[in-house]
């Protein structure tokens, strides 16, 4: 591999791997406060963008550049849609089984949610996939001499992804809300005896981590054609991002999603082995983290 393909690829992957953290952000915020991984979160993602699509373009999306007023409306759409969906998992598929901590039981809504999501799509977009609009609008490349060139695109998903993730992790780090947060994910029955509305600060989480799946589904779907199925990919990229911080930490799970990027890029720009090994770099380090950890992915 030359050098100038190393830089395309690192850059390129960067991009990528800022929407993968932005997956990884929802997973390790809704797991620090439940002790759950929400399997449906890449679901979300796919089922966010496909909603905004069909309120504010229709049935028949194409590759195109919309308008400032669709590409903002859009945008609004699929955050809400993200939010509204990741709520109802959490209200329907896993809240019922958090009480008793009842792992068979969260992990079977969780899968049975993705399906649902997965089969309601199917109703309106039948087709493998589709080709969907672009609210960034960022077209043509950018030539950074030593015949690299990148496209205009990669650095406008990075720049978005990064500021987002990092908005997300100052935030909760740094505000009122952010320590009401840590608080129920420390020890939520002290939270609850100081008046904290736990229930309310977990949904709340929730919507958060599906606003953030919209955002994540908007950068990456108008990279290539994207269908309903897809989220299983995506949740096992986001889970695999999480799961290199632990699912302890949202700067390392930002951190894992772009080194996970990159890391793909480089797979694919290589020739001896090719995009078709890309989509198993998530399967292959989970079963390796699964050989490192043998008490557990979670453990230390």
């Amino acid at each position: 591999m030359s050098g100038a393909v190393a830089l395309q690829a690192l850059i390129t992957g960067l991009a990528t791997g800022a929407t993968y953290g932005l997956i990884a952000l929802g997973f390790t915020l809704v797991h620090r406060l439940t002790g759950v991984i929400a399997f449906a979160h890449g679901d979300v993602v796919v089922g966010a963008v496909f909603v905004g699509v069909l309120v504010v373009v229709g049935t028949a999306p194409v590759a195109s550049t919309p308008g400032f007023g669709t590409a903002v409306a859009l945008a609004l759409v699929t955050l809400a849609a993200g939010a509204l969906l990741s709520m109802a998992v959490y209200a329907l598929a896993l809240r019922p089984f958090l009480p008793r901590a009842d792992v068979l039981g969260w992990v079977a809504g969780g899968l049975a949610a993705g399906l649902l999501v997965r089969e309601l799509l199917g109703l309106p977009f039948s087709q493998q996939a589709y080709a969907l609009p672009d609210p960034l609008g960022g077209a043509g490349v950018l030539r950074l001499g030593g015949g690299v060139t990148v496209p205009v695109r990669a650095f406008e998903v990075l720049a978005v992804g990064l500021a987002a993730g990092v908005a997300v992790e100052r935030a909760l780090a740094l505000t009122g809300a952010g320590a009401v947060v840590r608080a129920v994910s420390d020890d939520p029955r002290a939270a609850a005896l100081l008046g904290i509305p736990c229930e309310r600060v977990i949904l709340a989480a929730f919507a958060l981590a599906g606003a953030l799946a919209g955002l994540a589904g908007l950068l990456i779907a108008p990279a290539a054609p994207i269908g309903v199925d897809d989220g299983v990919l995506l949740g096992l990229q986001g889970i695999c991002a999480a799961l290199l911080g632990r699912l302890g930490s949202l700067r390392l799970a930002l951190a894992g999603g772009l080194a996970l990027g990159v890391l793909e890029s480089l797979v694919t720009a290589w020739g001896a082995l090719g995009a078709r090994w890309a989509d198993v770099l998530p399967l292959a380090l989970l079963a390796l983290l699964a050989a490192r950890r043998p008490h557990g992915l979670l453990a230390a």
